[in-house]
């Protein structure tokens, strides 16, 4: 599902989709329906500070793996964009590239990155920071945690590696918890402010 500029959704719209991305399940009328194997949630969203846009509320921002900032395209893409004429038709051609099937393989594959014992201590003490540090609002939640891993298994894995280094766990860091945590008076940080507060940590 893309969710195109869902912050322009009026919470009550966007509080039905937090069944959807935490059970993959909708229930309407007392009735549960299972949505299809794989999905998930896409969103775009518009800067905060924009009129007619609605903070999304803390529990739906921890269901999202990632946050990513897209910035303008470069030049070459661009060009694209206007050379072509009518953007609809272009993205009604696109050809998918990957099945169903192959995309629920590479998921079995990236939860067979081996993660060491060391790393998930390193893990640990990342939530713990965020949770006893007085820089942050609120700290990160156990669901933080396992999205850092998995993103980190899923790094390692697009780079030829059947284990987690410290490295990729932060290389991931900005962007998993980025939307999650508020540093105290300054809402929601840059990945750069983030990442220089959880720098202290030791890596093992």
């Amino acid at each position: 599902v893309l969710a195109d500029e869902i912050n322009r959704a009026p919470p009550r719209s966007q509080s039905a989709l937090l069944e959807a991305m935490e059970e993959h399940q909708v229930s309407m009328e007392g009735h549960t329906y299972e949505l299809p194997n794989p999905f998930f949630v896409i969103a775009t969203q518009n800067p905060r500070e924009q009129l007619g846009t609605f903070a999304l509320p803390e529990s739906q921002l921890d269901r999202f793996h990632m946050c990513i900032q897209m910035g303008y395209p470069d030049e070459e893409a661009e060009r694209q964009l206007l050379s072509v004429g009518k953007r609809r038709k272009s993205v009604s051609d696109i050809e998918p590239c990957l099945s169903a099937e192959s995309v629920l393989a590479l998921q079995g594959q990236v939860e067979e990155v081996h993660v060491s014992e060391p790393l998930l201590d390193y893990l640990q003490q990342v939530l713990k920071f965020t949770r006893n540090s007085q820089r942050f609002e609120v700290g990160l939640s156990p669901r933080a945690g396992l999205a850092l891993r998995q993103c980190a298994q899923a790094w390692a894995y697009v780079h030829g590696r059947d284990h987690v280094l410290p490295e990729d766990v932060q290389q991931v860091l900005p962007h998993v918890v980025g939307h999650r945590l508020a540093s105290v008076g300054d809402g929601f940080g840059g990945d750069s402010s983030i990442q220089a507060q959880l720098s202290c940590i030791a890596i093992p």
